[in-house]
This record gives structure tokens, C-alpha cells and sequence, in this order.
């Protein structure tokens, strides 16, 4: 052999030794020693205490999936017993994360073109608990150190990591929120095999080629002060990191009265693409769902809501959510529509159409800070369950339901509802109803509120700006040919009158409650009727026992036609004075004076009659009603008996009032309208 061949065959002799050596070297290397130095430098990185406590081992094997000569490559499968991931300074308790094994297999070729490839991970039994404390401080942020000293203008690194599955007997996770005041714990375990996604979730020609489910979970514990259980099923790491594989995900949470169903997909997960879900709410009131997600909603009866949730997390202008084509109740009532909510600055934003065929009145009730209906009374009980104490006074008619308020300036809305019949009773069906709600800033603005009453229409804009403390509301109302045989369907005699009733009224106040708005306003009030009538037995049926005492004072027993009732009231820090309140019947002028206190709901009144032409009313003294809107009282006033037509008011002696209540009487309507004939009267009088 040459010189040159036998140097050739020593160097290889001696790389091929190198290379034995080295095998056995990492072979029987005892990996544990390097705990301390592999500890010591995550915990540096990680700025928490990290420790694998257990042993520490790496074993070879060659990979017979690879094809030619890379299947005689061996690969390291590491483990690691008894590991431990610590919590940052500051956060309670020591342990964020426990494994009692960690077992992978990383792939060694992959590192020549710098990436960092495990093809699986398998967990013993790992541990999560998550935790946010009441400053706002969470475990589950990091803050690397290499992130904090490293340029911000050097270039990107070069590696990349890839993990294709993981795999683990069971799991845990405990989440303690003191912000949310939640502690709950959720267990995760396989299924066992990978379960199709129209197995759980159904045909839904949305989610073709979504991952099967390999995961099932469960949850149990307490949220916003609340009982949390739930269950429901997830999809592998493969659908997890995949791009174009949507993840698949159901689940059923019941928090206390609320539950919420789903069943869809997550697209890009990784990167938070979106979500595509069938999405079903239920629960006592609307208002319980802020604290699961975040939206501002009113107080309601019980509800139920099924739905097509659609998101785009990264979207340029913030998260959008929507919730497409929904069908659903409120208490009695259906609802339908669709919403959109778009997480932005300075606020959120809630935006949609919504509909009801067929709507009770008594379910708008919390919503106007009125305590009627089914579903007021579970609020009710609800808030006693809370310790909250009856709003409402035993002794007062007024809502004293308030106004939560505190909230408004969470987001701003801009929602439009119409309701095709409104079912305040079978007597009375309203019709119609359309408003436009905006919040912006902690105002409410509801422009227009409209609807449908008795053949006549109902035309309301009422603005509550909840910024002020106390809030401060504004309401402007007008009623136009709202007929008199309709508001009366039970009075026999009403059917034959074509009399109408037409009205108008601004009112502004403060306070957080429909009592404290009244009890301050300022305002006017204004309402003309024609053509109707009066008695004992139209009294009863409205309930009116003093109604009832004041008409058989005036008139007996007998109905008496009414050809105009003219009122125009002054309201002023919450009390109403008549500039004008008189009724012109066909045979006397029934003139009312004195004032309604809505801050104190106590009545003062005087009712004075004059006859027309021959005196048909012997009553020669005038009618009191006094005491509580709740328990009125009326009678004949004491004293010396008056001369005839002492305390007649004439007609003509009011002018500014009659000339401005002949602006509700349409110009269409002057010839049939009695009123528009003796509202002239009295202003051409002098």
C-alpha cells in the first residue's frame, strides 16, 4: 500500500473510532447531570422557577419510516420525569404547571435546515392552573429574557418549530380569576380514537373537511360568582396547527341560570383565523351574558336564542362577531335578526335588525323600568336571591325599577327593532312597533319609538343619558286619531262615537328611575278628545272608584255625551298644573283645577261644574280629590254654597291654551272635530 493509502485508511480508521466512541459516549452519558445547568438556564429564560426533579434519559433509534439511507439515522426520544414549571414574582402559589413524564422525539435531520421538529409529545398526567390575581397580574403571560435584551431591529431568527401531536393520559387545568371572581377546573382525557365531526356535531355543509375529535372535557366550578359545569369535545394538535383543516369544537356550559351551546369550528387556530359556530343561548335575562362575553345586553324575561356565530379575530379594525339569522324568544315574545359586534376604539360596537311577529308588552317591561310581567318577577326574585331589596314601594303607582346605568359606557350600540303585533291585552292590541336604538358614549337615544294604537299611531323620542349622575332623560311624545271607540272596546255606547283622542307631551327630568324622571321634570302636556262620553259604568271598568263617585256627583246614573275635553298642564319640578283641564259636555262646563305632585304621587284637585242654560247639576259646591295616586280620595268641598256660576270657568277666558291645542287637531279633521269648534270659540272670545 502507498504512503498516501495508508494515511488515508489511519484518518478514516481514527473518524470511525471518533464516531464509536461518541455513540457510546452519548449511549451511556448519564443525562441528568445536566439538570442543573438545563434548570438553571429555562428558569433564566422563562424568569420562573422551571425544574425537571425526576430523571432526565435520551435513547436512540432509528426511524423505519424514513426511506434509504435516512432510515439507518438513529433519533433521540427524550424523557423527563417529575417536571415543573413555576409561577412569575407575584402570582400566588408556586406550581403553574406539572408533569409527571414528558416523553418526545425529536427528529435530528430536520436541524440541518435549522428547524426545530418533534412529531409528538405524550404528557403523564399534566397539570395546569392558571392564574389571575385582583391587579391584574396572570402566569400565563411570558416574558423571555432573550425578548428583553435583544435588538428590536435585528433581523428574525432563522429556526423554526414544528410539533405534530400531542398525546397524554389525562389532563387538568384549574383557572382561579379574581377579576371574574372564577375558580374552575376543567379535566381533559382522550377519546380513545378519533371520533368523525358529523358524528357529534351533524351535517353542516359549512364545516366540510373539518378535523375529527380526539378529545373529550369537562368542567366544573364557579364564574362571576356562579355555579360553572360543562362538557364537550375538541380536536387533535394535527387540526390544531393546520391551516386548512378547520379545528373542531363542542361543547355545553351551564352558568348559573345561563346556558350556552355550541357546536362549529376554529379556523387557523394557531393564528386565530376565525370561528364558525352553531351558537345557542338560554338563561332568566339577557343581562346575564355580559359577564360570559363581554356584550352589553338589557334586562329580560327568560329567553332562548339559536343562532350562526361567525368571527374574524384579526381583523384589521378589530375582532368581529356575528350572529347571523337567529330565531329565538324573549319571555312570551319571538325574536329574530341578526347582530354584529366589533371589538374597537374607543369602544365596542353592537350593531343589527331584529324582529318579533308576535311581542307582549309585559316583557318590554324592564326594559322601560317597568315591573310587570312573568319574566319582572323572576328578575325580581333573581335580585332578592342576590340580597337586592324590591325597588318598588308598597304605597306608590310610579316604576321604581332603576336604570343600571353603570355599564352603558361599555360599548355603543346602533340596533333597529320592529315588532309586527304587540299584545298588551285582548281589549287593547297595539301594532307596529319600530324603533331605532342608539348608545353612544353612555347616552341612549330611542328615535324614533313608534307604533300602532286604537287606529291611531303613537310617536315617541326618548333620549337617557346615563353619563350623569344622577342620569338625565328627555322624552317627547305625540298621539295622533287614536279612536275613542277603540280604547273603550267594553263601553256599548263608545261604539257608536267617532270622537278620537290626540295628544302631546315633553317632559325632561332626572334620576335613575321612571318615578325619579316624573318626580323632576319639567315639560308640558297637552291632549284634546271629541266626541266621546262619560258615566259611572265606563269608571268601573277603568277601575276608577273615585272616577266612579265624582261622575255620579256630577250626572247620576245616566251617560253623558262629551263634545271636547281640553287639557293643557304646565309641569314644573315634578308638578302638574293645569293651564286648562275642562270637559264641555251637552249640557254643563266641568272645569278642573289644582295640581298632581308626581315626586310625592299625592293629588290636589278641584272639579267645578256649570250648567249650560237651564241647570240640570244641582250640586252647588265643587268636588275635591286628594290624597295618593295609589288611594285617592274625592268629596264635596265644606263651606259656604257658591252663587251660580261663581266658580265657572267660561270658555272664552282661556286664550293661549285653546289656541295652542287647536295645533293637534288636523287640518283634515276640522269639520268633523267638535273640539276644533270650541277651542275657536274660546280664542275668539275675549
Amino acid at each position: 500500500m502507498s504512503r498516501t493509502g495508508k494515511i488515508v485508511s489511519i484518518t478514516a480508521g481514527i473518524i470511525v473510532l471518533l464516531v464509536v466512541i461518541l455513540a457510546i459516549v452519548i449511549a451511556t452519558f448519564d443525562w441528568n447531570r445536566l439538570k442543573p445547568t438545563i434548570n438553571q438556564k429555562v428558569s433564566a429564560e422563562l424568569n420562573r422557577p422551571f425544574a425537571i426533579r425526576g430523571d432526565l434519559g435520551v435513547n436512540w433509534a432509528r426511524n423505519r419510516e424514513e426511506q434509504g439511507w435516512r432510515s439507518w439515522v438513529p433519533w433521540p426520544h427524550i424523557h423527563a420525569e417529575d417536571v415543573m414549571l413555576g409561577n412569575p414574582p407575584g402570582v400566588p402559589d408556586v406550581t403553574m404547571v406539572h408533569l409527571q413524564r414528558a416523553d418526545a422525539t425529536l427528529a435530528p435531520l430536520a436541524l440541518l435546515h435549522k428547524e426545530l421538529y418533534l412529531p409528538w409529545i405524550k404528557l403523564q398526567q399534566p397539570d395546569a392552573r392558571l392564574v389571575q390575581t385582583a391587579d391584574k397580574k396572570n402566569n400565563w403571560t411570558f416574558t423571555l429574557a432573550s425578548s428583553e435584551n435583544s435588538d428590536p431591529n435585528a433581523a428574525p431568527s432563522a429556526w423554526s418549530f414544528r410539533l405534530d401531536n400531542v398525546l397524554f393520559d389525562q389532563g387538568q387545568v384549574r383557572y382561579r380569576d379574581a377579576i371574574n371572581h372564577a375558580d374552575v377546573t376543567v379535566q381533559i382525557n382522550p377519546l380513545g380514537k378519533p371520533v368523525p365531526y358529523g358524528q357529534v356535531a351533524g351535517g353542516d355543509d359549512q364545516q366540510k373537511g373539518a378535523g375529527d375529535f380526539v378529545f373529550g372535557w369537562q368542567a366544573k366550578g364557579t364564574y362571576n360568582q356562579q355555579t360553572l359545569s360543562g362538557e364537550g369535545k375538541i380536536g387533535g394538535m394535527l387540526s390544531l396547527r393546520s391551516q386548512t383543516t378547520p379545528f373542531p369544537l363542542q361543547f355545553d356550559v351551564r352558568n348559573g341560570t345561563t346556558r350556552v351551546r355550541a357546536a362549529g369550528t376554529l379556523q387557523d387556530p394557531l393564528n386565530l383565523g376565525g370561528l364558525n359556530v352553531r351558537l345557542r343561548f338560554s338563561g332568566d335575562t339577557l343581562a346575564n351574558l355580559y359577564g360570559l362575553t363581554g356584550v352589553l345586553l338589557p334586562d329580560t324575561p327568560p329567553y332562548e336564542t339559536d343562532g350562526h356565530l361567525i368571527a374574524r379575530f384579526n381583523d384589521k379594525k378589530g375582532a368581529l362577531f356575528r350572529y347571523e339569522n337567529f330565531n329565538g324568544h324573549i319571555g312570551d315574545s319571538d325574536i329574530h335578526g341578526s347582530l354584529v359586534y366589533r371589538q374597537g376604539k374607543p369602544r365596542p360596537l353592537l350593531t343589527g335588525e331584529l324582529r318579533s311577529d308576535q311581542l307582549r308588552m309585559a316583557d318590554l317591561g324592564p326594559l322601560i323600568g317597568v315591573n310587570s310581567g312573568k319574566g319582572s318577577e323572576q328578575t325580581q326574585r333573581a335580585k332578592a336571591q342576590r340580597g337586592e331589596a324590591a325597588a318598588q314601594p308598597a304605597d306608590r303607582v310610579l316604576p321604581h325599577d332603576r336604570f343600571e346605568t353603570q355599564s352603558w359606557g361599555a360599548m355603543d350600540a346602533d340596533v333597529k327593532f320592529s315588532g309586527k303585533r304587540i299584545e298588551h291585552s285582548s281589549k287593547l292590541p297595539l301594532s307596529d312597533l319600530y324603533t331605532h336604538l342608539q348608545l353612544k358614549d353612555s347616552t341612549l337615544l330611542l328615535d324614533p319609538l313608534r307604533f300602532g294604537m286604537a287606529g291611531g299611531s303613537i310617536n315617541t323620542t326618548i333620549r337617557l343619558e346615563g353619563d350623569r349622575s344622577p342620569m338625565r332623560g328627555r322624552a317627547d311624545l305625540h298621539a295622533r286619531k287614536l279612536q275613542l271607540r277603540q280604547l273603550f272596546p267594553d263601553v256599548t255606547a263608545m261604539q257608536r262615537s267617532l270622537g278620537q283622542l290626540n295628544g302631546d307631551a315633553s317632559l325632561s327630568g332626572s334620576g335613575n328611575s321612571v318615578a325619579d324622571l316624573l318626580g323632576t321634570s319639567n315639560g308640558e302636556l297637552k291632549l284634546l278628545m271629541n266626541d266621546g262620553l262619560i258615566s259611572r259604568s265606563l269608571m268601573e271598568i277603568a277601575g276608577l272608584n273615585v272616577g266612579n263617585y265624582i261622575v255620579g256627583k256630577l250626572f247620576g246614573d245616566d251617560e253623558v255625551r262629551i263634545n271636547c275635553a281640553a287639557t293643557d298642564l304646565n309641569v314644573r319640578q315634578g308638578v302638574a298644573t293645569p293651564r286648562i283641564f275642562v270637559f264641555d259636555t251637552e249640557n254643563a262646563v266641568i272645569n278642573v283645577s289644582g295640581n298632581a305632585n308626581f315626586a310625592s304621587e299625592r293629588l290636589d284637585l278641584t272639579v267645578n261644574p256649570e250648567s249650560k242654560g237651564v241647570r240640570v247639576i244641582t250640586l252647588r259646591s265643587p268636588l275635591y280629590v286628594r290624597g295618593t295616586f295609589k288611594n285617592p280620595d274625592a268629596g264635596v268641598k265644606t263651606g259656604p254654597l257658591l252663587a251660580r256660576g261663581a266658580a265657572a270657568v267660561a270658555l272664552g277666558t282661556v286664550l293661549t291654551p285653546a289656541a295652542a291645542l287647536l295645533a293637534l287637531i288636523s287640518p283634515s279633521d276640522t269639520d268633523d272635530n267638535q273640539c276644533s269648534r270650541v277651542l275657536q270659540q274660546m280664542k275668539n272670545q275675549k
